[in-house]
């Protein structure tokens, strides 16, 4: 039988095991986390349509848990909505839902693939840090930021799609470093003007950068676009690591995650263009290119993964590697 999304049965396959079904929700929650994705990513969507139906419903239940989540923090969180979202998720985790369509369908993700309860722990982390107005004054610490906020959804979209070895979960994490730190050299100059800064202090400081100065009048500066045209090279270093371990995963995904990596990268691009600014204006990519990054990812899944693919994972992202190699249950499908 064919399913349609605004059915809330998904179907799923595993090691070649035979098609069964893996409910997400009630009728219509399915649904309502796809309308979550096409409103909140048009780059991400776009690349999850080539996913098979089984991984991209599954996607569409994590996105939406992260933007509700992230939403939060959008809205002036605190710390009683803080406590709010943790319980939220401790009730996920017990299989006591709340009501509403992101939540039941969430509860019913995590059980099915067996997601360790740490890494959303550490998503909830991340948004807490944005809360707090944390200030990273290394580039480490924009890492451990980008862990949590982006290589969290890495390794669990990796536990949904394949095994949980930890050499392609280590890669999965370089590839959610890449595509966040892609997103602060986007968002420079929106997150200043929302009280946020992620840049690392320490490359302001040897550009002579005056913080407050900035924060309290945001506009272009040379030296601000220096540090984020170096953000940017670090995120290609990751993206190149994460390569090779796209070309490993399920031959079915390869094209959706490589399109995910090439339409993200260009976000880069289009700020290099600008000579770093991403003040004056937030960089997108045009439809077209979106559409060549498509084919220029089917291409790419064909390729062979390379030496990279062992590399030690990034060590702000060890403890997501350890938890889901550590969990290395393969999902359990409801008949």
């Amino acid at each position: 039988m064919t399913e349609s999304v605004h059915e809330h049965v998904a179907i799923a396959e595993h090691k070649g095991e035979p098609l069964r079904r893996v409910t997400f929700g009630k009728p219509g929650d399915l649904l309502a986390c796809y309308d979550l994705l096409a409103k909140g990513s048009k780059s991400f969507s776009a690349a999850s349509r080539l996913l098979p139906r089984h991984v991209r419903d599954a996607s569409a239940v994590l996105y939406a848990f992260c933007r509700v989540a992230d939403d939060a923090v959008d809205l002036g969180m605190d710390d009683c909505r803080v406590d709010r979202l943790r319980m939220r998720l401790d009730r996920a985790y017990a299989g006591e839902r709340l009501d509403g369509p992101v939540d039941r369908a969430f509860s019913d993700l995590v059980v099915a693939f067996d997601l360790p309860k740490l890494v959303f722990s550490a998503l909830l982390e991340g948004f807490e840090w944005d809360a707090n107005g944390r200030v990273y004054t290394s580039f480490s610490d924009t890492l451990s930021y980008c862990a949590r906020v982006a290589s969290t959804v890495g390794v669990a979209m990796t536990a949904i799609m394949t095994d949980r070895q930890p050499h392609v979960l280590s890669r999965a994490c370089d590839l959610g470093l890449a595509m966040q730190l892609t997103n602060i050299a986007r968002d420079v100059g929106e997150d200043a003007r929302n009280g946020r800064l992620y840049l690392p202090r320490h490359w302001l400081d040897e550009e002579r950068v005056d913080v407050e100065r900035f924060m309290a009048d945001v506009k272009p500066l040379p030296g601000i676009e220096r540090v984020t045209l170096r953000l940017l090279d670090e995120a290609d270093r990751y993206y190149r690591r994460a390569e090779a371990g796209i070309r490993v995963l399920p031959w079915s995904v390869r094209p959706a995650i490589f399109a995910a990596r090439y339409i993200y990268a260009d976000i880069g691009r289009v700020i290099r263009k600008r000579s770093g600014d991403s003040v004056t204006d937030r960089a997108v990519t045009s439809k077209l290119r979106k559409m060549l990054h498509l084919g220029r990812a089917i291409v790419s899944s064909w390729s062979r993964p390379g030496p990279a693919l062992y590399d030690p994972c990034a060590p702000e992202t060890a403890f997501l590697v350890n938890a889901l190699a550590r969990n290395a249950k393969p999902p359990e499908f409801s008949p």
